[in-house]
């Protein structure tokens, strides 16, 4: 069963969701069907404690908007696989952003699968699909543009679980605080950095870059 409704002052998260979508170069229409995500997540939250912040007006920034800090590179993506998703961070918000890149929103644990499938229904999103499954049990080998994932740790651990999924040409998306230099001198033999992006998040304070790893040509 769904947890039931509680009462929300989301309204009042609207003008700096706003803010920080126009500053990342969205429209800032995005903001409706991302407050209702934010107030879907929020209610769950309080039953299955799905993310570690509570705090919806923490979650503009943290969650919405730092996710959306990376979709100027994967909005000429057609498939990205979000790997180890959680509540649906980075995979619901680019979905919702970017509606022609099919996003697979892929999670073991059953309680975050059942909120990811309520909140694609709800959101009515067409082009984001929920695999329940550890990532390296997807069948789908060399199937997606680019993977991402924010709760695996490190970079080579991401490629072991996850790195079967990319394309010939495929790309691993990760976002990283501080620049992961032991975490690139330890990347598998056949994959390295093909770029580092520095982003600027709205209302976050601290280092944040998008790594960029490719399979050596």
């Amino acid at each position: 069963m769904s947890p039931q409704p509680t009462p929300h002052r989301l309204p009042a998260l609207e003008a700096p969701l706003r803010s920080g979508l126009a500053a990342l170069g969205l429209d800032v229409s995005l903001a409706v069907p991302l407050l209702a995500y934010l107030a879907l997540l929020d209610r769950w939250n309080r039953t299955y404690n799905l993310t570690a912040i509570r705090d919806p007006a923490e979650m503009v920034g943290k969650h919405l908007l730092d996710s959306l800090a990376m979709h100027p590179h994967v909005r000429d993506l057609a498939t990205l696989a979000d790997l180890g998703t959680g509540a649906g961070l980075p995979g619901i918000p680019l979905a919702i952003a970017v509606p022609g890149l099919q996003v697979a929103l892929v999670e073991s644990n059953g309680k975050k699968a059942r909120f990811l499938r309520e909140a694609v229904r709800t959101l009515g999103l067409a082009n984001a699909r929920v695999l329940e499954s550890r990532a390296e049990a997807v069948d789908m080998p060399a199937a997606f543009d680019a993977i991402t994932a924010r709760a695996l740790a490190t970079l080579p651990g991401i490629l072991a679980v996850g790195g079967y999924l990319l394309r010939p040409g495929g790309r691993l998306l990760a976002m990283k605080g501080a620049h992961p230099g032991d975490e690139i001198a330890a990347l598998p033999a056949g994959w390295s950095v093909q770029a580092t992006h520095v982003l600027a998040v709205p209302g976050v304070v601290g280092e944040r870059r998008l790594v960029v790893v490719a399979r050596d040509a």
